[in-house]
């Protein structure tokens, strides 16, 4: 099998996808600011997995993988001299000065991308036939930095899986709470797609040495030949993860799915209904009942609830996107109009806040 160069644009998520790449033996470099940096180049990364059937979670330490794990700074890498290239930070943090121009870098590369952010680049959109990507700007904070990417180049990886930094705990820890797995859409070149497959089945293989035995480990990656299968988020987004945001506050995702079922379902089924109208099979999606067991899981609000509980002035949203999605195929859901309202006030009050505090 070849041994790949894989650069991973942020450790925090990241760190979860390069723990698995690094069973395979491959060498990835992770992108991050300078305390995550060296805490990774001195101590490497831990990952805890929870595995059916065991009390106590598995701890993957980067160290003891026979790939090798190195982190650095966005002035710090040239993407050439990689095979693939994750996208794991926030997509705000792509406008940023130090990472736009590595992104930019990225680009003229031409090294096949693979995102696993919940918002899918602007580029991997222009991919889905039939949509104006014109018109789906706004969503973006930057929509500039992904002019330069080939659509066929970059693909999109569903973040099913969900995980924390543990509180107390250092900068390299991440604590997966949900082990659900990663789901690849296909590149528009066959390299890109070569070096997917092969992860795809050393991911399967991972057995984890335990004192019990060989341990099958959770969290894997799958292939799909069809460009919809990622978007198989979307209505988990709007029927959980947004839904987290109150007008002054925060929910869990449990919360926000349970406390209402008819109106999750009914958010849930419309964004299904969005994602066939652009050309998605049903079976690409996931049933919202199969996800409504999984929110019972779900203890934690989601991460933009808890960023834009922090202040934030930008956060990731997936919530306008689809409603841009929806707008440009004549559809539109009360639910979604609210969401996507209540997070534009609740950013503008941030914002306000900002610049009174300066």
């Amino acid at each position: 099998m070849a041994k790949f160069n894989i650069l991973v644009l942020g450790a925090s998520y990241g760190s979860l996808l390069a723990s698995k790449i690094l069973f395979g033996g491959h060498s990835v470099k992770l992108v991050c600011l300078p305390e995550e940096a060296n805490l990774i180049n001195s101590e490497g990364f831990r990952v805890r997995l929870p595995v059916r059937g065991r009390a106590e979670q598995v701890e993957i330490d980067s160290r003891k993988l026979p790939g090798k794990v190195s982190a650095a700074g966005a002035n710090e890498v040239d993407p050439r001299d990689y095979d693939l290239i994750g996208l794991a930070m926030q997509e705000p943090q792509y406008g940023s000065p130090g990472v736009r121009g590595l992104l930019d870098a990225v680009a003229k590369s031409r090294v096949p991308c693979m995102s696993i952010m919940n918002m899918p680049p602007l580029a991997y959109m222009r991919r889905i036939p039939g949509l104006n990507p014109e018109l789906l700007k706004p969503a973006y904070t930057a929509p500039e930095v992904w002019d330069h990417f080939e659509p066929g180049r970059i693909t999109l990886c569903s973040p099913d899986p969900q995980a924390i930094r543990p509180p107390g705990e250092k900068l390299n820890v991440l604590q997966v709470t949900l082990p659900t797995n990663f789901k690849a859409a296909r590149f528009d070149i066959e390299r890109g797609n070569e070096i997917v497959r092969q992860l795809e089945k050393e991911i399967d293989a991972i057995r984890f040495e335990a004192a019990e035995g060989k341990l099958e480990l959770p969290v894997k990656l799958r292939f799909y030949d069809s460009v919809f299968v990622p978007l198989a988020k979307w209505p988990m987004l709007l029927a959980g993860n947004y839904r987290c945001i109150t007008e002054d506050g925060m929910r869990t995702a449990k919360e926000a799915v349970h406390s209402d079922p008819d109106a999750s379902r009914s958010i849930y089924d419309f964004v299904m209904e969005v994602c066939t109208r652009i050309g998605a099979s049903r079976d690409d999606l996931v049933p919202f009942e199969k996800y409504a067991a999984a929110a019972n899981d779900l203890s934690r609000p989601a991460s933009a609830a808890r960023a834009l509980t922090n202040g934030a002035v930008n956060i990731e949203r997936a919530d306008k996107l689809v409603q841009l999605v929806a707008a440009q195929n004549g559809m539109r859901h009360p639910m979604l109009d609210l969401i996507v309202a209540r997070v534009d006030r609740r950013l503008e009050a941030n914002r306000r806040a900002r610049q009174t505090a300066a």
